[in-house]
């Protein structure tokens, strides 16, 4: 069984989330490749792919743009195979605001027709040393309003078990169906 894992990072969250699944998937003696399509030469092949994992973060409500043209451009091959789509932001860290996450969701799904078998949103990260003073403004007073989280230090709300019983959940049940 041969994995693609397609993704964008803005601050590496999304990166260490990825690179954190293809481990998993390889222990578990599946193929897992890796493809960064916000990297300018970012070749995409669907060859021999029997599943396929999107991941993105939310930045200024949306997903990054290479990320959502690629969705749009690969419509056709994503919806042959079994496509899990995780959307990776702070909103999913809070009960309060994961309608929200799941609305920023929904709203990449209808700019690109994707329509995932599954999907999972999952709690980013606080990485205030790469914000420049007008992101630290953002995260203080709009993402993180009401939260009693420090602005000021790192804070990873990933749930790294949910993630892996997640994932494995759909690799296993799309093999089933298969």
């Amino acid at each position: 069984m041969s994995i693609l894992i397609l993704y964008a990072s803005v601050e590496g969250q999304t990166g260490k989330i990825v690179h954190h699944l293809a481990r998993i998937l390889r222990k578990r003696g599946l193929e897992a490749a890796l493809v960064d399509v916000g990297e300018r030469n970012a070749k995409v092949s669907y060859d021999g792919v029997s599943h396929v994992i999107l991941a993105a973060p939310v930045h200024e409500r949306r997903h990054p743009k290479p990320f959502e043209v690629l969705l749009a451009a690969d419509q056709e091959a994503l919806t042959r195979l079994p496509v899990l789509m995780i959307s990776v932001s702070l909103k999913a860290a809070f009960a309060q605001t994961r309608e929200e996450a799941q609305d920023f969701l929904d709203e990449m799904k209808l700019r690109t027709g994707l329509a995932p078998d599954a999907e999972l949103l999952v709690a980013g990260a606080v990485h205030p040393q790469a914000y420049d003073y007008y992101a630290d403004q953002i995260m203080r007073h709009v993402v993180l309003r009401g939260q009693k989280i420090d602005p000021h230090s790192e804070h990873e709300f990933t749930d790294w078990d949910a993630l892996d019983r997640d994932v494995l959940a759909f690799v296993e049940s799309a093999r089933t169906s298969a």
